[in-house]
């Protein structure tokens, strides 16, 4: 039997979603850990995409294969009492055998959140980045549409990326404020190795008025990661959820 669960979780305390062995806690890892608990067996599970270290999941879609006979809701409910209080599983879903919550996706989407003021942030500082210096968000979200559609990322690639290649379709990029705090809000079919917080470390050059609109396109189209903004704190990403077609039956705020 194939289940699909959503996953929310404060990234703050792990070294990223993926399990490295050694190389720290993981959301992945503690997941695991609990649902086999509840199976009383091994299991693993596949998620829609990794997040790395200090990203936040409001929810991840993972899926995994077990014969062991659970209610949904006894996974849901005994997996979450396993788990450490940043994580939660917020609902379970058994899925065709053919479902699969990376392949199956058809976007995926992000926020990244700053509080732009002079004084750092004491509440929320788990979940909010933050610049001192004045930005401008009409500026940030007139440069941003420069990325929409199928393009070549490489300027916004991390070096340690490993996919076999930079191309990929941004569907929407919007910038706005709620008081002191600007929102990225960011849709792709997929994204790169730090694509998202690189992105958002050029706008910021651009909203402070350090680059001008044109800048984004230009490095879009220079595919020079150098020459880019800096990459942007993880604190203020969230990985929002994947979304897939209505087919598979998942709850809405999965489904396009």
């Amino acid at each position: 039997m194939r289940y699909a669960l959503g996953v929310e979780y404060d990234g703050s305390d792990f070294r990223g979603w993926q399990n490295l062995g050694e190389g720290g806690p993981s959301v992945q890892a503690s997941l695991e850990q609990a649902l086999s608990s509840v199976a009383d067996a091994s299991l693993q599970v596949v998620c829609a995409g990794r997040t790395d270290a200090g990203v936040h999941g409001q929810c991840q879609v993972v899926h995994f294969d077990t014969d062991v006979v659970r209610d949904p809701r006894a996974w849901m409910l005994g997996t979450t009492t396993r788990l450490p209080r940043s994580i939660a599983v917020r609902w379970c879903v058994p899925v065709a055998d053919d479902f699969h919550a990376r392949f199956s996706a058809r976007a995926r989407r992000y926020r990244y959140r700053l509080l732009n003021r002079e004084v750092r942030p004491a509440l929320d500082r788990q979940t909010l980045s933050w610049e001192r210096r004045a930005l401008d968000e009409t500026l940030m979200h007139a440069a941003g549409q420069a990325l929409l559609g199928e393009n070549d990322f490489s300027a916004f690639r991390s070096v340690q990326c490993q996919a076999l290649h930079a191309r990929r379709e941004l569907q929407s990029l919007q910038v706005s404020r709620q008081g002191e705090v600007i929102e990225v809000a960011v849709q792709g079919n997929a994204f790169l190795h730090h694509m998202v917080r690189n992105i958002v470390g050029s706008l910021i050059l651009v909203g402070s008025g350090e680059k001008p609109v044109e800048w984004i396109a230009e490095l879009l189209a220079g595919r020079d990661r150098t020459v880019a903004g800096p990459t942007a704190p993880p604190q203020g990403l969230v990985f929002l959820g994947p979304l897939y077609p209505d087919n598979w039956h998942l709850p809405a705020e999965v489904t396009l």
